[in-house]
Formats: C-alpha cells, structure tokens, sequence
C-alpha cells in the first residue's frame, strides 16, 4: 500500500486512553494484511506530493494508493481552486498508473478554527471531479467531526479518529472487492476510567478555548484591516 498526503497520513501525536496515533492509511495496510510505503510529510499540500513525495515513489507496482490532502491548501491564503484540481488530478492519475486501486478522501466541511468555510466546498468538487477522471474511490469524510475523533484543531484525527476513518475506507475498499483480514478497532485494547474521562474532559476544554480564543482575534483583526 502506498500513502501520500500531509500530517494526517504521515501520522504521529499523543496517545488516546493508551492507544497510539497511528496513520489512517497504516490501518488501513494492516486491515488488508499488505505491506505499507508512507510518503505523506506534515505540513504538505497538493503541490509537495507532485514535487516531493512522487518523485520518491519506487518504480514498483501496489495493490493500494491513497491520496488525502487539501486540508493545509484550503486553509492557505493562497489558496487557488483551478491550481489545486490540476494537481490532485496529476497526482491520481499517478497513483492510478501503479496501483490496482485508488482511494482518495474529501475534506471535512466543520474545519479549523477560524472555519476555511466555502473553500472546503470547492476543494470536496475538485477532488471528486478529478477522482470521477481517475477512476479513483472517494472516502467522503465531509461529515467526519467530534471530539472523540478530531483534536481541538478540528483538523488533526484522535488516535481512535484515525481508527474511524481507516474502517471507513476499509468498508468502502470491501465494497470494491478486496478482502478485509481484520477491523483496525479489534487490534486495540484501552480501559477508560472516570478521573481518567474527566481529565481528558478538561484538557480538551482548555485546548479548545484557546483555538476559540485565537481564531475569534484573528477575525477580529482580518475585519479591522478590511475597514
């Protein structure tokens, strides 16, 4: 399985009740029983996978590509509609040449703070056109929220938000054909406790406060350089 895209993909953060946040794509390589080939580096938008992670790619063939990215274009203030398509149709029709399957994923519609609003809209149309020309499956994760699942950010997945999106695209690659050898949430075992929850509780309510609290100054200082 080969995984291209940004920190999502790459992986990577604090543990979730003992669980360990691990890339969506590598269980999803794990699901499947296949040998995993991570090219995704944080902070990467669609023009670093065409410049930087492609040319990295072994000559060999995969049963699987993936491609998630867009969260860090979108929330660019360059961020540049026809550009982003062009290379995100480049980048399937890549994948596309060496592997048996391709899975790319939409942009979830509630995020950042402050919000990336309508650009979300049109980076969702852009991937599904350009999966539509590729013949790639498209993870819809338009409605993909909640605290359990997305850190304060409301961009980067838990570990058990990784998990969620890794059974997603394992449920959409079963309904392609491939055979699912085991479900990302039965590899995991965690206890919870209820100091434990009302810890994690609080610090996520502390983290959260400050995103608010950041991105209400940032509006507020956009509105005063716009009057």
């Amino acid at each position: 399985m080969l995984a291209l895209g940004d920190s999502i993909t790459n992986g990577g953060g604090e543990l979730q009740w003992g669980v360990a946040l691990q890339s969506w794509a590598l269980w999803v390589a794990r699901g499947l029983g296949l040998p995993y080939t991570p090219h995704a580096a944080d902070g990467a938008r669609v023009a670093d996978v065409l410049a930087a992670q492609i040319p990295a790619v072994s000559g060999e063939r995969y049963d699987v590509g993936c491609l998630y990215i867009g969260v860090n274009d979108v929330r660019a203030l360059d961020w540049d509609r026809a550009a982003f398509e062009r290379d995100h149709r480049a980048a399937l029709r890549f994948l596309k040449d060496r592997c048996d399957r391709v899975v790319t994923a939409t942009v979830p519609l509630d995020l950042g703070r402050p919000r990336a609003g309508a650009r979300v809209d049109e980076a969702n149309t852009a991937i599904e056109d350009s999966a539509d020309d590729a013949d790639a499956l498209v993870l819809d994760l338009r409605h993909f929220r909640g605290r359990a699942l997305l850190m304060a950010d409301h961009v980067h997945p838990t570990a058990f938000g990784q998990i969620a999106i890794a059974e997603a695209a394992l449920d959409l690659l079963a309904r392609d054909g491939m055979e699912v050898r085991v479900g990302p949430s039965l590899l995991i075992h965690y206890d919870t406790t209820r100091v434990g929850r009302l810890r994690g509780d609080l610090t996520y309510a502390y983290r959260h406060a400050k995103v608010s609290c950041r991105a209400f100054l940032a509006a507020r200082r956009d509105r005063f350089r716009a009057a």
